[in-house]
């Protein structure tokens, strides 16, 4: 392979849940940067548009699309989009995810919360994953990339439903490797450590970002620029004799408290 491929997506077609900010903005915008076309998607239109419209000025190709994943009728119209509009999809990023934050005691959450969790952060990525599949395997290139979590290997309190969840992304990724595998599909995680997003900021104290360094090697927290390049490796062809993996971006470190 010559090394100047090894990151080329040209000619790729992407679609990025929960991409109008965040990780999921900066997957967008670094796929684009390396010649995929993108389709922006997220609860909000009026994000997606804004991320979208970014990546066009900058001279990409992108469209943007609102979807709610815990609408069924909304995944599908969500791949029916991005195959109008330019022809196939070859890369799929699970981004769009809820929970965390060491919110979930669990004497003061109800089935209806384990549910909603579930739905959106492991029936949403299996769905899309089921609805591209087809159109990856015609195309002859797909990849599927769902964003997890530290605390899928991490023990902390008040974590057990959305850790669980992120856990249970983990481990149909690396089984349905074995499924997708024969149709030329790849399926990965990217784990993120304690990153500098605006859900992240909702927590963050100073005194809580000090525990959580103490035991982070590389000594800060990361940036969406650090998860999205781990996105871009997973999506190109440099990786591809890589799948059913989880790959952590976390400093070295695991970023529990105390």
């Amino acid at each position: 392979m010559k090394t100047d491929s090894l990151f080329d997506l040209t000619g790729r077609v992407a679609v990025v849940t929960g991409g109008g900010d965040g990780i999921g903005r900066a997957a967008c915008e670094i796929l684009a940067a390396f010649g995929a076309a993108v389709v922006v998607s997220d609860l909000s239109l009026e994000k997606a548009q804004a991320v979208a419209d970014g990546i066009t000025a900058s001279g990409g190709r992108s469209a943007a699309v609102e979807c709610n994943v815990l609408n069924a009728e909304d995944l599908v119209r969500l791949v029916d989009f991005a195959v109008a509009t330019f022809g196939t999809v070859n890369i799929l990023v699970n981004n769009a995810g809820i929970g965390g934050g060491g919110r979930e005691n669990p004497f003061n959450i109800d089935r209806a919360y384990v549910e909603r969790i579930y739905a959106i952060n492991v029936f949403a990525p299996w769905q899309l994953s089921k609805l591209v599949a087809p159109h990856m395997q015609q195309s002859g290139y797909g990849s599927i990339i769902n964003i997890t979590s530290m605390s899928s290997i991490n023990n902390s309190p008040a974590m057990a439903i959305y850790g669980s969840s992120k856990a249970a992304l983990n481990h149909m990724a690396s089984n349905l490797a074995f499924d997708y595998g024969p149709m030329g599909i790849r399926v990965n995680c990217v784990g993120p450590g304690a990153t500098r997003t605006r859900a992240l900021a909702s927590v963050l104290t100073p005194e809580i970002e000090a525990r959580m360094l103490a035991h982070t090697p590389i000594h800060s927290l990361g940036e969406t620029s650090d998860i999205a390049g781990a996105v871009l490796y997973f999506a190109a062809p440099v990786s591809a004799w890589v799948s059913g993996q989880t790959l952590m971006v976390n400093g070295g470190g695991v970023q529990t408290l105390d």
